[in-house]
């Protein structure tokens, strides 16, 4: 989400400062207005990837969702688009009863899908369906290769974090809560009438626009951000952890791993030149 211009405090865009010694890429590239998807970001991802190494630098790619770390990384191809199709499934999904009708029909049509599915992710819920009726296959058909842990595309070294979980459950309440104390709520209702489908629908985004319309309180909104942040982590923990390429490593204080991280980076880089 931090490709999306304004977006800076619900995402933690890097600061101005941190971009001043550090630069960033993919960072402010779309507007809100956009629907911004995984196969966009692998091309710009790789695109970046190689004109960091064309300088004779390596890339450090940091953070992600699971499918879009893999894009960048593994050999992952994606079904095409129809931009007609999806903007009447978006209708049709708009209201709550059409979100659950959208979402019982791909419980019916590819329940693997649907285990994998937030029941109130309209843009993934109307996804899974396009693809469906692009391809006449399975949703879950589509992500072939994901699966499967072979070489990556370019040489990268894959490293996971670990913390204790109730560690991890007090660093997000303590970032919901910086978030609505920085002004998530102003910067929410400021880029409201210009947030798009996918914007709109993003882990905090949502429920500060509620508490904008008035449907929601700001407690009760940062009860259920924290919630679906941590539903998020665990969803990500179990990605991650399938995945037999990445070392983990694991500490309370994170700063502590950077010998760690730095050895794991060198043995890469020594491997690929051998």
């Amino acid at each position: 989400m931090q490709v999306y211009r304004g977006l800076d405090i619900g995402t933690a865009s890097p600061t101005p400062e941190e971009r001043s010694r550090v630069v960033h890429h993919l960072v402010d590239v779309a507007e809100p207005t956009e629907d911004w998807s995984v196969a966009r970001f692998q091309a710009a991802a790789r695109a970046a990837v190689a004109d960091i190494g064309a300088r004779g630098k390596r890339a450090l790619l940091v953070g992600g969702t699971g499918l879009y770390v893999r894009a960048v990384v593994d050999d992952l191809r994606f079904p095409g688009e129809d931009l007609d199709l999806r903007a009447r499934l978006t209708v049709r999904g708009s209201t709550p009863e059409g979100l659950a009708a959208l979402h019982a029909e791909v419980v019916a049509r590819d329940p693997q899908a649907a285990a994998r599915l937030e029941p109130g992710n309209v843009r993934r819920i109307v996804r899974a369906l396009e693809v469906m009726d692009l391809t006449g296959e399975r949703f879950s058909a589509s992500g072939a290769g994901l699966g499967t842990y072979g070489p990556t595309v370019f040489p990268v070294s894959l490293v996971g974090i670990w913390c204790p979980p109730a560690l991890l459950a007090r660093r997000i309440a303590t970032r919901v809560d910086l978030m609505y104390e920085r002004g998530l709520v102003g910067e929410a209702e400021a880029a409201a009438a210009g947030l798009g489908r996918t914007a709109s629908q993003a882990i905090g985004y949502r429920e500060a626009l509620a508490v904008v319309a008035g449907e929601l309180d700001e407690r009760a909104a940062r009860a259920a951000t924290t919630a679906r942040t941590r539903r998020f982590a665990r969803r990500q923990v179990r990605w991650f952890r399938r995945d037999p390429r990445i070392t983990w490593l694991g500490s309370a204080e994170t700063d502590a791993l950077s010998p760690s991280l730095l050895e794991c980076w060198r043995d890469r880089h020594r491997s690929a030149k051998e």
